[in-house]
């Protein structure tokens, strides 16, 4: 309980750090004058693309499940990924264990299973982004390949780059070192033959892509989510009169920046969101810091209140199911 505290304390604390380095010398006045230019029409837009992406992502994690559940019922799937972004909020990551527990509670499908499955998504996310760098990368060197390299690739690779090898080198072998031990003394302990039975569970869940009957429609429905986020980029342009000449390139490079701040443990992506994109357009296009901490905060803020409220709608809907069940 202690190193839970502690890990959302720091947690909390990043965000706090990176919302005043984000936040810190804008000219309020300038960003509300912005704000009474937005064209909410294409912000509506921009919730149309988020919804879908969210009906991609539940029918996306239902195809993964149904080898191991085929009773998974969609309903079920969606209120669970609902819920679990809702919980992201406030505390990152935990919100990934929270609907494991929702779809497993029928005992058709093992916690650790559920879990397995979205190890595999996760991973097909992380070479998503990586896919969508690169082809805005070599689509646009000359514009891109600059603030990739001074800000992102130097900052990850710099001074510190021989103590990183360093370290996954040795969690590597520390994980390494482990899973040898669980499996080689799994029969003489009950304890490291609990662990070895989740450890099985959790590659069988991870396992599961490769007995979905429709291989295709995983990768239709991965491209889906990501054409949708990128979307939700291009619209999110189009509602500022100050960035709306940007093309939908450029929202597919901004898209991809934005989401790195999705690997950064702060609540929600508060904070790390706002820096990476108003860095970005700042220093690509020469937007004011005010323009881009203005463009990053509509597009964060609404995706927000759209996770809370359909957070909430599924938490009561999925209690109410189970009442009347």
């Amino acid at each position: 309980m202690g190193k839970k505290i502690l890990k959302y304390a720091v947690s909390f604390i990043l965000a706090g750090v990176l919302v005043y380095f984000a936040f810190r010398g804008v000219d309020w006045k300038a960003f509300w004058e912005g704000l009474q230019q937005t064209r909410w029409g294409w912000m509506a837009m921009f919730i149309v693309f988020s919804i879908l992406a969210l009906v991609l992502r539940e029918e996306r994690w239902r195809a993964i499940i149904r080898p191991l559940d085929p009773m998974a019922a969609r309903l079920d799937v969606w209120d669970s990924i609902n819920v679990g972004n809702l919980v992201n909020v406030v505390l990152p990551g935990a919100g990934e264990f929270v609907r494991c527990g929702y779809v497993s509670r029928d005992k058709r499908l093992s916690y650790d299973k559920a879990l397995g499955t979205i190890v595999c998504e996760r991973t097909c996310d992380v070479v998503a982004i990586v896919l969508l760098f690169a082809i805005a990368l070599v689509s646009e060197w000359g514009k891109f390949g600059s603030f990739f390299t001074e800000q992102i690739w130097q900052p990850l690779t710099g001074r510190l780059s021989f103590s990183l090898w360093w370290i996954l080198a040795a969690t590597v072998l520390v994980a390494g070192g482990f899973f040898w031990a669980v499996f080689h003394w799994r029969k003489r302990s009950k304890f490291l033959g609990r662990i070895a039975g989740w450890i099985i569970g959790l590659g069988a869940g991870f396992a599961s892509i490769a007995r979905m009957e429709h291989k295709w429609l995983f990768v239709l429905y991965t491209v889906g989510i990501w054409a949708m986020y990128v979307c939700m980029s291009w619209t999110g342009l189009k509602a500022l009169p100050m960035l709306d000449a940007l093309t939908f390139q450029d929202a597919l490079f901004i898209s991809a920046v934005g989401n790195i701040a999705s690997v950064i443990p702060v609540p929600g992506g508060v904070g790390a969101y706002h820096y990476l994109v108003a860095l970005t357009l700042q220093s690509i296009y020469a937007a004011s810091w005010d323009t881009g901490i203005l463009y990053a905060t509509l597009c964060h803020e609404s995706h927000a209140i759209l996770i809370i409220v359909l957070g909430v709608i599924s938490y009561f809907a999925f209690t109410l199911r189970r009442r009347k069940s």
